[in-house]
């Protein structure tokens, strides 16, 4: 038997709730998805005003994160590398993706799930799945 830990939807809503919470105090919309280990959705948030793409881009950011137990701009860097790098088209699921907004979420080094969120530029995107996770590690 394997016994598996992975975040429950009370760990996925303070998530949602703290990036949503943030968003608000910045008067900014996103969506934020949190998934489990597999890259499954657990929990999920299109805030009014959100872009419709990122609909499917925070959930696949979320599920890249975990399958790649990874970041995923550190993933998408590592395909646009010109000598090593590699089309992710090959890796034989189309929610794979280098855009950055996806973070696993680690407990005792093995990943429990991710946290993806999309709407907004890169690097904010990657500060509130930051957030979330935080709300979590306290």
């Amino acid at each position: 038997m394997n016994n598996i830990t992975c975040l429950g939807h009370q760990e996925a809503e303070k998530i949602i709730e703290t990036i949503k919470n943030e968003l608000q105090r910045r008067q900014k919309s996103a969506v934020i998805s949190v998934v489990d280990h597999h890259g499954e959705l657990i929990a999920f948030l299109r805030l009014d005003g959100a872009p419709l793409p990122s609909i499917i881009i925070a959930t696949n950011k979320a599920f890249t994160a975990a399958r790649e137990q990874k970041p995923t701009q550190e993933y998408g860097e590592a395909a646009r590398d010109l000598t090593n790098g590699f089309d992710v088209a090959y890796m034989g699921d189309s929610r794979f993706t280098g855009f950055g907004g996806g973070i696993p979420v680690k407990l005792d080094g093995k990943v429990v799930g991710a946290i993806g969120v999309s709407g907004l530029a890169t690097q904010e995107d990657i500060e509130l799945a930051m957030m979330g996770l935080a709300s979590i590690q306290k």
